[in-house]
């Protein structure tokens, strides 16, 4: 009974997350991502949770099953033909922050590999889906290549740190900064430039109305299928590879599923998904142990900082030789080191609407393309 009662507040915990989001403006700002972190730390380091019996099953049961289920629902409203009507140095500005991630990751492979960080590739592949795809993205590859959990969770605590200090840059003094040597933004249409209260809408708000019901059940029962097709498959292999043709099998599933217009209509898709990601949050975080952190935990928190920084700078350097304006440069390398929900948000802060189907496009983009390239760096680093 104590299990069930723990499985229910694990799922129907981030509807209060949201609800809270939807009403502070604060923690709309902070985000319920990072809220969800927070609270599952919390519960974690109470030490309640030993107390109730098949807590550790609870939590692993969740954890393997909504990261799996939550790919395919976040990728099934995307619009892979608009991808074509970007302009050219948005793309471009995008190639380069892809470029830029992959680049400094593997410098800092090298840097850190021998400063006793254990399994460095497992980092190293955590942090290319991380800051080419977003959360889920990180989830997946912990999940697919099977790698230590206080690392992964070491990896979580200075994203958000690093990333605080990342959001707080770019919204206020980046553009100021970076306009010193790119050129502006040319509007399209002048009126643009006005955002008004574009970054106020909700998209989670009427998740549950009555008309999206049958959507929701259709787009989770799509996601169960392929779900369930990717473990078939799965079975062919030797375990060790597993969990990885799963996580790639789902998302080129999840990419196929969004060129059906049928499926790519159905409404709060993406938000189902990013629900059960908020689910996910908060049952990982609960099995940190903040006491774990120590010097090598010091050491990823370099590396972590290295890598959002650093792409800042080839991009930044990359951008300037090709002219690519200030506008683009932030938001593409916003949308890929954060995720699309900041997209709006920073949008806000740079007083323009129009660059925001291209932040969402990038942000989409990196979390189909983060699953295969953290994979293949963690296959390519495990054999140098």
């Amino acid at each position: 009974m104590a299990a069930l009662i723990l499985v229910l507040f694990f799922l129907l915990s981030p509807l209060l997350i949201l609800r809270l989001c939807h009403r502070y403006s604060l923690l709309s700002k902070i985000g319920a991502v990072v809220v969800a972190y927070v609270i599952g730390f919390v519960i974690g380091n109470l030490g309640l949770l030993p107390l109730i019996d098949g807590h550790a099953k609870v939590q692993e049961l969740l954890t393997m099953l909504t990261i799996p289920i939550a790919i395919p629902l976040l990728l099934f409203s995307m619009d892979i033909k608009k991808w074509s009507h970007i302009a050219g140095k948005t793309f471009l500005s995008l190639a380069f922050a892809i470029a830029a991630v992959m680049i400094v990751v593997v410098a800092g492979f090298f840097i850190f590999r021998n400063q006793g960080i254990q399994n460095l590739w497992d980092v190293s592949a955590m942090l290319v889906g991380l800051y080419i795809g977003s959360t889920p993205n990180l989830a997946a590859i912990h999940t697919a290549i099977g790698s230590d959990e206080a690392t992964y969770m070491t990896v979580v605590t200075y994203d958000l740190v690093i990333g605080a200090f990342h959001l707080l840059f770019v919204m206020t003094i980046a553009q100021r900064l970076v306009l010193m040597f790119l050129p502006a933004y040319s509007y399209i249409d002048p009126a643009s430039g006005n955002l008004g209260k574009a970054e106020d809408e909700d998209p989670y708000w009427g998740l549950l109305k009555k008309e999206t019901v049958v959507p929701l059940l259709q787009s989770f029962g799509i996601a169960l299928l392929i779900f369930g097709i990717g473990g078939a498959a799965s079975l062919l292999l030797p375990a060790s590879s597993q969990m990885a043709v799963v996580i790639l099998i789902i998302t080129t599933l999840g990419i196929a599923a969004s060129l059906i217009p049928a499926v790519k209509k159905l409404d709060k898709s993406f938000e189902l998904g990013m629900y059960l990601i908020l689910v996910f949050c908060m049952v990982i975080a609960s099995r940190a142990n903040l006491g774990s952190i120590d010097l090598v935990a010091m050491k990823i928190a370099g590396y972590v900082a290295f890598v959002v920084f650093g792409s800042m700078i080839i991009q930044a350097l990359l951008s300037w030789i090709f002219k690519i304006d200030a506008d683009t440069y932030i938001i593409t390398s916003t949308a890929l080191i954060t995720n699309p929900a900041v997209v709006l948000a920073v949008a806000a802060s740079l007083r323009n609407r129009e660059i925001i189907f291209s932040g969402l496009s990038a942000a989409i983009i990196g979390l189909a393309a983060g699953n295969y390239l953290g994979i293949l760096t963690a296959w390519f680093l495990e054999r140098i």
